[in-house]
């Protein structure tokens, strides 16, 4: 692509799981919660209540690096609107991306009982309640 400085050409594979995104400096697992593999195939995904994926990225121990859930904004990041297929998500750097919704940290203000996703269907941010299932991809650094 060359001359293409969408964030799309930022991501460099660890090849340990994770992936650096050069552009925030995020380093990102791979594969969604429940793969694994060069391909992200190997395993089943699951999917997560909000408590359930805060959980589940606190624990993670993936390439001896502290995880996190990742706020809205920084789960944005990692949205590709310029490919014109789904996922909307750099399917190189992010294989087996599923084309649904991921949740993001970040609380939906009224009532706190929602918390915001990403669905990587369309790049679309939106909420829901805390209860309901959604992937998880954990995310680590600055």
């Amino acid at each position: 692509s060359g001359t293409n400085n969408t964030p799309t050409t930022t991501f460099t594979d660890n090849s340990n799981g994770t992936v650096t995104d050069q552009a925030t400096g995020l380093v990102w697992q791979k594969c969604s919660a429940g793969l694994s593999g060069t391909t992200c195939t190997t395993g089943s995904a699951g999917t997560y209540s909000w408590t359930n994926a805060l959980n589940y990225c606190n624990s993670m121990s993936l390439a001896s690096r502290s995880w996190r859930l990742p706020s809205a904004n920084e789960l944005r990041t990692i949205i590709d609107l310029t490919r014109t297929s789904s996922p909307t998500i750099n399917t190189t750097a992010f294989p087996a991306t599923f084309a649904s919704g991921y949740w993001s940290s970040s609380s939906f203000v009224l009532g706190g009982t929602g918390a915001w996703y990403v669905v990587f269907s369309n790049g679309v941010v939106a909420y829901d309640g805390k209860t309901s299932n959604s992937y998880v991809r954990c995310v680590s650094g600055p």
